[in-house]
């Protein structure tokens, strides 16, 4: 048994599942497809800490969701044979729910706090001190009787994620040691993470199809995974187990995904700024209630990569569709009216 998996084991780590539907997951950070500036970074960073047998320092990653932001908290904790330990903002109502945590963890804890900018401001502040001091602040009593402990706390690695990084307070960014950005992935990079998954999934698929299906992915592995498990579930059925470019390219049709990884909510998205609002500009508020969809959902989700493909743009009066969402939906392209400086319509 290897010095690496005896540590792992030491520290309480699940390993990959081993039944065939087991996690997608990598485990290690040589497993991390794409992302390659932030591995190399993290690597060094990781191999310090534990050479000098400190707590690594606190890493805050940026990232659209999907590329893999909670996997690499895992990895940290598996490269550091450290304790991890995961929440979510939304999840800590109150101050004694960050406590009840930070008062068991173990010396170089990764402690994982997904959406940590929707953290509320009473947390955040026990927040600071805790980073900085590694002590707890807790009030004892009530009114004149009340008083405020510290109560030191092991040292730990605090990893925050968040999709939306300009929500997130100055003073909490800045006690981070480590800030890390996540791209989209290339076509060749999720060509090659769909491989590795079919290898795990133990189904055949040829070379032209996994990068078939990358170029639908939204140039997210998360997504990218997804159509891969439903491509194998057409190939089981109707392919003899192996995914072809056929069958892949069958798959997508019946699923409602275009070449560009378009799906039914994109194109109504499009179709609603061009029909019923002609061609924007229209706020996300108003779209958003159009769709049926959450401001949230829009923003975060389906916004940022029909930006990337240039379908709409945000303008100071709203989003607005492009010349290619017309060619990508197949529809003829109108003569441009200027209305009046109101924005652009086609």
């Amino acid at each position: 048994m290897s010095d690496e998996y005896q540590d792992i084991v030491r520290a309480g780590i699940p390993l990959a599942d081993d039944a065939q539907e087991g996690s997608l997951r990598p485990q290690f950070l040589k497993e991390f497809l794409g992302q390659e500036e932030i591995k190399k970074n993290l690597s060094v960073f990781i191999q310090a800490a534990r050479d000098r047998e400190e707590a690594l320092d606190h890493l805050f990653l940026i990232g659209p969701p999907g590329l893999g932001k909670t996997t690499l908290a895992q990895i940290t904790a598996r490269e550091l044979a450290a304790d991890f330990k995961v929440t979510s903002a939304p999840a800590l109502d109150k101050p004694k729910d960050l406590a009840g945590i930070l008062s068991t963890i173990t010396p170089r804890t990764v402690f994982f706090i997904d959406e940590i900018h929707r953290l509320k401001p009473a947390i955040e502040e026990m927040l600071y001190i805790a980073m900085e001091d590694y002590e707890l602040d807790w009030v004892i009593g009530q009114g004149a009787a009340a008083r405020t402990v510290r109560i030191p706390i092991p040292k730990f690695t605090l990893v925050g994620a968040t999709t939306k990084a300009g929500m997130v307070s100055s003073p909490l960014i800045s006690r981070f040691g480590i800030v890390q950005r996540f791209n989209y992935y290339t076509h060749s990079e999720l060509a090659d993470i769909i491989k590795r998954s079919a290898q795990i999934l133990e189904v055949q698929i040829d070379d032209d199809a996994a990068l078939a299906l990358a170029k639908c992915s939204r140039g997210t592995p998360r997504v990218a995974n997804r159509v891969l498990r439903r491509m194998r579930d057409f190939a089981q059925i109707e392919g003899g187990g192996r995914i072809t470019k056929k069958i892949t390219e069958s798959g997508l049709k019946r699923l409602g995904i275009d070449d560009l990884g378009l799906e039914k909510y994109d194109r109504e998205i499009l179709l609603s700024i061009i029909n019923n609002f002609g061609g924007g500009p229209v706020g996300a508020e108003t779209l958003a209630i159009s769709i049926g969809e959450s401001q949230d959902t829009l923003e975060d989700y389906y916004e940022p990569y029909l930006i990337q493909c240039g379908l709409i743009q945000r303008t100071p009066r709203g989003r607005v569709v492009t010349d290619r969402a017309y060619k990508q939906l197949g529809l003829e392209i109108k003569d441009r009216l200027d209305k009046g400086g109101q924005g652009t319509l086609f």
